[in-house]
């Protein structure tokens, strides 16, 4: 099986040009419950198995050459899930952290935040902020984390930094454009989002990047999470290299 799969993941990788990777990859990782429900697990388990997805997708993805991963990690709408799966997340996010800076380093990747993390737990906000520290130098990908984010959170506060700068007459409401609304978000210095990966078969994109990925193209998998391995994600980096992404043009403008 493990034989097969080695062959399976062989054949997509010479279909990937490395000329044409998609520069901003997001996942909105689903399915880490589910997977352990159909095994009889706790839940928790479940988001452990997560972890090493992510371990295994992060280092694919700087091998390949990708410059920004963004995860979906924990949504403000997650703090509403059982008290007990919430602490328990937290402190899987502490220790995932703590012992992933190693590997962080060894791939030559920054870690990087979006969302309100002050109001995570004390000892989660602390870990992150070691851990970005360590890795403030590392050039070869940033894996971005979003941690209590939403999409609509994320507007609301940049719409009100909005109206603060313009009342404090740093600039003029004629002057407000889409590059301020951009530069005004958690995500402004990233790059537009290119592949938007959701796992589990679920199609909706749960509150996450609604402004970023204006133009980013979809990919849907009925794999969960903890399955997800190097060959579903070089499949989706096939699937979106065969796209035609036209940004609003015709085929004929976009011809080279």
């Amino acid at each position: 099986m493990l034989r097969a799969q080695q062959m399976s993941t062989d054949s997509l990788l010479p279909q990937i040009d490395r000329e044409k990777l998609p520069k901003h990859i997001a996942i909105i990782m689903d399915g880490n419950g589910r997977w352990a429900k159909k095994r009889a697990l706790p839940r928790l388990v479940g988001h452990e198995y997560g972890v090493k997805s992510v371990r295994t997708v992060a280092e694919t993805a700087a091998r390949l050459g990708v410059k920004y991963l963004t995860l979906y990690t924990f949504s403000t709408e997650n703090w509403n899930r059982p008290q007990l799966e919430v602490k328990a997340i937290m402190a899987l996010l502490v220790r995932t952290i703590r012992k992933e800076v190693a590997t962080l380093q060894k791939n030559n990747i920054r870690l990087r935040t979006i969302g309100n993390i002050e109001a995570l737990p004390k000892d989660a906000y602390n870990e992150l902020q070691e851990a970005m520290a360590l890795t403030a130098n590392n050039d070869s990908m940033d894996l971005v984390l979003a941690l209590n984010y939403s999409a609509r959170w994320d507007i609301v506060q940049a719409t009100k930094q909005i109206a603060e700068s313009v009342q404090n007459g740093s600039i003029k409401v004629e002057d407000i454009n889409e590059k301020t609304i951009s530069e005004s978000l958690n995500t402004g210095a990233l790059p537009e989002l290119d592949l938007l990966i959701r796992t589990s078969g679920e199609f909706r994109i749960s509150n996450f990047m609604l402004w970023e990925m204006a133009y980013g193209e979809f990919y849907f998998t009925d794999i969960y999470w903890p399955e997800f391995d190097q060959e579903a994600f070089y499949r989706a980096i096939v699937d979106y290299q065969k796209r035609e992404r036209r940004f609003g043009k015709t085929s004929d403008q976009i011809k080279p």
